[in-house]
């Protein structure tokens, strides 16, 4: 698909370069107890927003391509809509409809899969993330592979959940995977065997990202492909058991392990299987996909190499081509507007920690691992500290902006973009206190940024990709009150909030008259590109969502 050209206007909107500051997980809360943003001190946050062009921008639901309102934004949606300019359907919405229509199990992938498990009577193996989180999965999705396996007569299947408590309640494993057992003990009909084989926490097996621990992806190997785990009767018995002897423990940390019959595994992956990976977002399964597709694999000893049929739910990454087989295709994201500000010339730089590093690259060129023009785009990955993250809530926020301030300095780039990663990490660790120091550290960073680019006589966006330090505590379905304890003490949540979040602009003093909040009735992190580009003196393309400002 051709892309239309940014077309330059008459004059620029101003001198200076553009710099988009993107704070993570930093949404528009309640401003109580619960709402670790509003509890901060923050001072250059408080001045923009006497000060600088202000509206609220929607980042979760429909206004970022999943499939209700009720559905959290995320990371990765977030920066797909502000990279983009448009709005397409994710990962989550795309399953769903793929699934509700059958195109699913039409396609060449899933009759591939399910061919050769009853041809050879070989098992079929589901792995993934065991939620309704809608951010990584859905067990709905899984469950509706389960039931369409049966019914074309797979013999055997073994699922080997992971448990959440990030994007859900922190401790309701027990409630998944008793939906899970429930539909399992359903289809062990006619001969059939489905079971629950192997699993763990999120952040501690399989799911790790950026390569920020390999470790992770070992533990997951050595539990779902080598049985190599604490060995347990059943997931209930381990979860009950790992609950009992660390009280407090979280869903997303809980050890690996593997179920056991007899003193044997009950379901290693082993040569001529069929394994799908039921994940729809791809960042925590990129790893996990190497280990199982990559013959010359070296981060870590797999001991074996199953010769297995692999599939993802989703191309994870399209320029890698990993997986190679899936079962849904992602949404095709093109003439982002990175790509067009290159064909004009524009010269471009972004960074972030570890943690956020795809975010500003990868997911915000609409799925693309490479640069547009390797002349024109500086990438920076400041390496993230090693989990947990609320142990030092200041994360590399000081190093991201420093590295911001030196580049900015240097003249060479007219756009810039920095993500800071404290908001989002800190905030899924359920600490409140910790969340409120890492914003203030965002605080400091937003500050420093903002005089430089004042002193460039440049133009300054401040905005977030989703809610989360926001709304840090469960709630009252009814009044929204923060949910307490027996001791009265706040129930933490971890997940993502479905608050908008902040749109500050902030312009030199040539600029102020010229520029002005245009009226748009339903404002998202889709119509940012266009205001990117207004700011850096072009009309950005018609099929672009409209951007937040007008020129005079």
């Amino acid at each position: 698909m051709a892309c239309a050209q940014l077309v330059p206007l008459p004059s620029p909107v101003c001198a200076g370069p553009v710099v988009l500051v993107i704070m993570d997980g930093v949404g528009i809360g309640r401003g109580d107890d619960g709402d670790a943003v509003a509890q901060a001190r923050t001072p250059n946050l408080d001045r923009l927003a006497r000060e600088a062009l202000s509206t609220r921008l929607a980042a979760h639901g429909r206004a970022v391509g999943m499939p209700s309102d009720e559905d959290m934004g995320n990371s990765e949606v977030g920066h797909n809509a502000m990279g983009a300019g448009r709005v397409f359907d994710q990962g989550a919405k795309l399953v769903s409809n793929a699934i509700a229509d059958g195109t699913l199990f039409a396609g060449e992938t899933w009759q591939t899969m399910i061919g050769h498990s009853v041809t050879h009577q070989t098992p079929l193996h589901l792995f993934g993330l065991l939620s309704d989180g809608n951010v990584h999965s859905h067990i709905d999705h899984l469950i509706a592979l389960l039931r369409r396996a049966a019914a074309a007569g797979v013999q055997r299947a073994f699922v080997h959940p992971l448990f959440d408590g990030r994007d859900v309640p922190k401790v309701s494993a027990h409630l998944y995977l008793e939906q899970l057992e429930a539909v399992l003990a359903e289809l062990s009909l006619d001969g059939r065997v489905y079971r629950v084989a192997s699993g763990g926490g999120r952040m501690i097996t399989t799911m790790d990202r950026y390569e920020a621990d390999w470790s992770i992806v070992e533990r997951g190997w050595r539990a779902h492909v080598l049985g190599e785990a604490r060995a347990f009767a059943s997931a209930g018995q381990a979860l009950e058991t790992f609950r009992r002897e660390q009280p407090g423990i979280v869903d997303q940390e809980l050890p690996p392990f593997v179920v056991v019959e007899g003193g044997r595994p009950v379901g290693p992956i082993e040569d001529g299987a069929a394994v799908i990976a039921f994940n729809f977002r791809g960042d925590r399964m990129l790893e996990i996909v190497q280990a199982f597709e990559e013959p010359a694999f070296a981060k870590f000893d797999r001991v074996r190499h199953p010769n297995v049929l692999f599939a993802g739910m989703m191309q994870y990454d399209g320029d890698t081509h990993r997986p190679k087989r899936f079962l849904v295709a992602p949404p095709a994201i093109t003439c982002t507007l990175s790509e067009l500000l290159c064909q004009r010339g524009v010269s471009q730089f972004a960074c972030a920690e570890t943690q956020k590093y795809g975010h500003v690259t990868y997911f915000w060129n609409g799925n693309r691992t490479g640069k547009f023009a390797e002349q024109l785009e500086t990438y920076l990955e400041v390496p993230s500290y090693a989990p947990p993250f609320d142990a030092r809530p200041e994360m590399r926020a000081p190093e991201v902006a420093a590295a911001l301030l030196e580049h900015l300095a240097g003249n060479a780039f007219r756009f810039l973009r920095v993500n800071f990663a404290n908001g989002d990490m800190v905030g899924h660790t359920g600490n409140i206190a910790a969340t409120v120091r890492a914003v203030e550290a965002v605080d400091t960073a937003v500050g420093q940024i903002a005089a430089a680019v004042a002193a460039k006589g440049g133009a300054l966006i401040v905005t977030a990709d989703h809610g989360n330090a926001d709304d840090m505590v469960e709630r009252d379905k009814k009044s929204k009150a923060p949910k307490r304890d027996e001791r009265g003490q706040l129930i933490p949540k971890t997940a993502h909030s479905l608050n908008p979040v902040v749109f500050h602009l902030v312009l030199p003093e040539s600029a102020r008259a010229r520029i002005a909040l245009a009226d748009l009735p339903a404002p998202g992190l889709g119509n940012l590109a266009a205001t990117v580009a207004l700011l850096l003196g072009f009309a950005p393309p018609a099929d672009y969502l409209p951007p937040l400002v007008t020129v005079r």
